[in-house]
C-alpha cells in the first residue's frame, strides 16, 4: 500500500491525465431514425401552417396582391366588425346546445340501453346509424325534411294539429334548426360513451338502495349520476371541440343563411378567406378562432376541476 502511495505521488500530472478513462462520445440515440420522420410530418402539417397562419395575420393580404406588414391591424378590427361579432354568438349558442342536448339524451338512452330486454343488441345498432352517415348526405336529407311545402316534418306536425314552420328558412328558427341535426347525429356517440360508464359500474351500490328503498330517480341522481360525470365531462368535451368547429352541416344546409342568421365563425371565416380572398383579416379570424377553443376547453377543465373538489 505505501508503494502505491508513493508511486502515485512521484506521477506527474500529464501521467494522471492518461490514467483518466476518456470522457465518453456523444452518441446519437438509436431510436432517431424512427423519430425524425415524425418530427418531419409534425411541422409540416402542424407547425408550419400554423407559423404561416400567423405571419398572414399580421400583414394585408388579398389574393393577387403583394402581402404588406400591418401589425395588429387585423387584430383590431375584430371588436368594431358587427359581422363577427355576430358570428362569435351564434357560435357559443350553437355550441351550448349542441353539447347540452346530445348530452341529456345520450345519458337518458344509455340507461336505456343498459337494461336488459328483447332484441337490445339489435336496437343498440339501429341507434348508432346516424353518427356512421357521412355529413354532405346528412344534410341533403335533413334539407329536404326541412322544406316547408314538402318536408316530412311539416307534415308530422299538421298530424297533431301544429302549424307549419320554417325551420332554417327563418332567422329565428335556423340554429335550433341546426341543431336539431347535430342533435341527431351525435347522440349515439354520447350514448356508447356513457354505457362505457354505466357498464364500469359495481353492482353492490345499488344492491344497497334497493334494500333502502331508494327510488329510481335518488339511485340516478345519487349514485349513477356521480359514478359516471368522469365519462360525461370526456363527452362534453368532445362534443363541444367538434360542435364550435362546425363547418359541413351548416355550410351545405344553410352556407350560413338566411342573411347571416346561421354564419359561425368557421362560415364567416370561411367567407372572408374563399369569398373575399382576404387572407391577412381571415388568418386573424383563424387565430382569435383556435384561441376560442382553447379556452373554452380550459374552461371545461376547471369546471371539471371544481366539481371533482367538491365531490371529494
Amino acid at each position: 500500500m505505501t508503494g502505491l502511495t508513493a508511486t502515485s505521488r512521484d506521477a506527474g500530472p500529464q501521467d494522471l491525465a492518461a490514467e483518466e478513462p476518456a470522457a465518453p462520445r456523444w452518441r446519437a440515440p438509436g431510436y432517431w431514425p424512427f423519430v425524425i420522420p415524425a418530427l418531419v410530418v409534425v411541422v409540416a402539417v402542424i407547425v408550419f401552417p400554423w407559423a404561416f397562419t400567423l405571419w398572414m395575420s399580421l400583414h394585408e393580404w388579398k389574393v393577387g396582391a403583394a402581402p404588406a406588414f400591418v401589425g395588429l391591424s387585423n387584430y383590431a378590427r375584430l371588436p368594431a366588425d358587427p359581422r363577427f361579432l355576430d358570428a362569435v354568438w351564434q357560435t357559443l349558442l350553437y355550441t351550448a346546445l349542441s353539447v347540452i342536448l346530445p348530452l341529456i339524451l345520450g345519458t337518458l338512452a344509455a340507461c336505456v340501453f343498459h337494461a336488459r330486454f328483447p332484441l337490445r343488441g339489435l336496437l343498440r345498432g339501429i341507434f348508432i346509424l346516424p353518427m356512421m352517415a357521412t355529413p354532405v348526405a346528412i344534410a341533403l336529407v335533413w334539407t329536404m325534411m326541412f322544406h316547408p311545402q314538402l318536408g316530412v316534418l311539416n307534415y308530422l306536425l299538421s298530424l297533431v294539429g301544429i302549424p307549419a314552420q320554417l325551420w332554417v328558412f327563418h332567422p329565428a328558427t335556423v340554429i335550433p334548426s341546426l341543431v336539431l341535426v347535430e342533435t341527431w347525429q351525435w347522440t349515439p356517440l354520447i350514448m356508447l360513451i356513457v354505457l362505457g360508464g354505466l357498464a364500469a359500474i359495481p353492482t353492490e351500490p345499488y344492491e344497497s338502495a334497493l334494500i333502502d328503498g331508494a327510488t329510481v330517480w335518488q339511485v340516478f341522481r345519487h349514485i349513477t349520476l356521480p359514478l359516471i360525470a368522469p365519462f360525461l365531462f370526456v363527452a362534453a368535451m368532445i362534443r363541444m371541440i367538434d360542435a364550435v368547429k362546425s363547418f359541413d352541416i351548416i355550410f351545405a344546409i344553410t352556407q350560413g343563411g338566411p342573411g347571416t342568421a346561421s354564419e359561425t365563425i368557421n362560415i364567416y371565416l370561411y367567407s372572408v378567406a374563399f369569398a373575399y380572398y382576404d387572407a391577412g383579416y381571415g388568418s386573424a379570424i383563424a387565430v382569435v378562432f383556435f384561441l376560442l377553443i382553447v379556452a373554452l376547453a380550459a374552461a371545461l377543465l376547471v369546471v371539471r376541476r371544481r366539481t371533482q373538489g367538491a365531490t371529494a
